[in-house]
């Protein structure tokens, strides 16, 4: 197999620890190592790292670099972001050539999975059924009425029963849009829906004459760079070519018009996709103190309860008879607020950057 890591991103919902030019995947946000790195080891036992493609923005190329120096992670620089349909074909053309049709795992760099060993036993079960033409994704079990997620659908009439080990596909009935709170209290009842983890396993040859199906604009701009690849000329007709091409997610553009057989498989593994700093401090709940603080950097804590502080700043913190607050302090920016309101931390984002 061979694994795709999209590892683009605009940093907006970990501001002001992540920014434009560092988003998440590029800070130790779950652990001691950058979320991309943990992302590339954590498929190590079922995908080696000669076998990795990561796909970044030119705008990050240098730090991705820097990180995976000395691997033999390939990495794909795209000249300006087109979305995942345009990024997946673009890595979808190299992975061609280097794998013999082997079955792509298409995954997000900046995801938390707490199970590594059930995930990589469900990598490789998807295998099966990718090399024989399907598409194949993954649906979290969902342990909540979720509304920031997007939701899979079950076809119930189509159970196709146990691939191995733990690991049941089923076929996909439809996708759903983040629902209101009402009906995701309704999907998470019925049994029949999965939350849409982002993650897919298909062939290079199958994704490409998806798009070229669906995507004829799309098909005919990568054709134009697949014939350069290996010229000296493949920056410039890169750099030429990708800026026209349409700007579509692949679920939209392919996975919600394909003709395929379209299978999803049911997991629970840990999954987050850490989507605020009250997301990951929910994560690492395990690690706080007694008074429930969640502690990076150097701070000092008296009578304080339930906050999260991350310090990267090297200033010493102190916090006192405060609870319930998340507090990030970087070299250039203080920023103190409800952990209960983190998501809305993406203001403060747009404003620096409408301040640029």
């Amino acid at each position: 197999m061979n694994a795709l890591v999209m590892a683009g991103g605009s940093g907006t919902r970990f501001w002001p620890a992540s920014r434009e030019s560092l988003p998440k995947q590029f800070l130790c946000i779950t652990g001691n190592r950058s979320m991309l790195e943990e992302t590339i080891a954590r498929i190590g036992p079922t995908i080696p790292e000669s076998r990795v493609a990561v796909v970044v923005g030119k705008i990050h190329e240098g730090v991705t670099r820097q990180i995976l120096d000395g691997t033999p992670v390939r990495v794909l620089v795209e000249p300006t972001g087109r979305n995942t349909a345009a990024c997946i074909g673009l890595a979808a053309l190299h992975l061609r050539r280097q794998g013999a049709g082997e079955p792509v795992v298409v995954l997000p760099a900046d995801h938390f999975i707490a199970r590594s060993d059930l995930f990589n036993e469900i990598l490789a079960s998807a295998a099966g059924p990718a090399r024989e033409g399907a598409i194949v994704t993954i649906g979290i079990e969902p342990t909540r009425p979720e509304t920031g997620y997007g939701y899979i659908r079950v076809d119930s009439r189509a159970d196709l029963g146990r691939l191995s080990g733990s690991t049941f596909l089923h076929r996909v009935d439809s996708f759903v849009e983040k629902p209101d709170l009402e009906r995701a209290i309704q999907y998470l009842g019925s049994g029949e829906y999965l939350w849409n983890s982002g993650i897919f396993v298909f062939t290079p040859e199958v994704i490409l004459s998806e798009i070229s199906t669906h995507l004829p604009v799309l098909a005919e701009g990568l054709a134009e760079i697949d014939e350069a690849i290996d010229r000296p000329d493949y920056q410039e007709v890169l750099e030429r070519v990708y800026g026209t091409l349409p700007a579509i997610s692949i679920d939209h553009g392919i996975i919600e018009k394909t003709s395929l057989p379209l299978y999803v498989i049911r997991a629970d593994f840990g999954w987050s996709d850490v989507g605020s700093w009250q997301a990951l401090y929910e994560l690492r709940e395990g690690e706080t103190d007694e008074q429930g603080n969640l502690l990076q950097g150097a701070v000092w804590v008296e009578d304080s309860r339930r906050n999260l502080v991350y310090s990267k700043s090297g200033r010493q913190v102190a916090i006192l008879g405060v609870e319930g607050l998340v507090i990030v302090d970087t070299e250039d920016m203080l920023m103190v607020a409800d952990l209960t309101r983190s998501q809305d931390v993406k203001r403060f984002a747009l404003r620096e950057r409408q301040r640029e």
